[in-house]
């Protein structure tokens, strides 16, 4: 199976395509990951345009069978918990599109399946996603260690 993991943001958006099976060791194999950045100052329906536009490309590029998202947190300022919506709108559509299976995760849940708490820092999270598909270093920048354990989210919960 191939998955398809993001951590969704307006101006970062982290991502990792993990695939397990076909003599993948441990939890999988890491395909790929990174960050999408899109310009802070540009008008909020331009930055959503090229966020699904990326969206698009990774899946057309890799092939998932799923794509699993986080949930939008719920932050102290409205409108940025408002905004995390539209993104993650864009990225659900892109799945939708594309006729594949979607996941979402709440972040307390990928920490916890990840690193094992609720509350687990970006630092422990990306040394975690290291150990666990035996990668050298964690990925970077953390957005990227981010969207890889949504992905192992979903294959752990799977």
């Amino acid at each position: 199976m191939r998955v398809l993991g993001v951590d969704p943001g307006t101006t970062v958006t982290g991502y990792g395509v993990i695939e397990t099976g076909n003599g993948s060791s441990g939890m999988g194999r890491l395909i790929e990951c990174g960050v999408i950045r899109l310009a802070g100052r540009s008008p909020l329906p331009q930055r959503l345009h090229e966020l699904h536009d990326h969206i698009t490309q990774l899946i057309t590029r890799h092939r998932p069978e799923a794509l699993a998202l986080e949930n939008a947190f719920y932050h102290r300022n409205v409108h940025t918990t408002l905004v995390l919506g539209h993104a993650r709108g864009v990225i659900l559509l892109a799945a939708a599109q594309a006729g594949i299976d979607i996941a979402q995760y709440p972040p307390a849940t990928v920490k916890k399946t990840v690193a094992g708490a609720g509350g687990a820092p970006k630092a422990q999270i990306g040394s975690v996603v290291a150990r666990l598909l035996r990668l050298k270093e964690a990925p970077r920048p953390a957005d990227a260690a981010d969207g890889v354990a949504v992905a192992l989210t979903h294959i752990l919960r799977a």
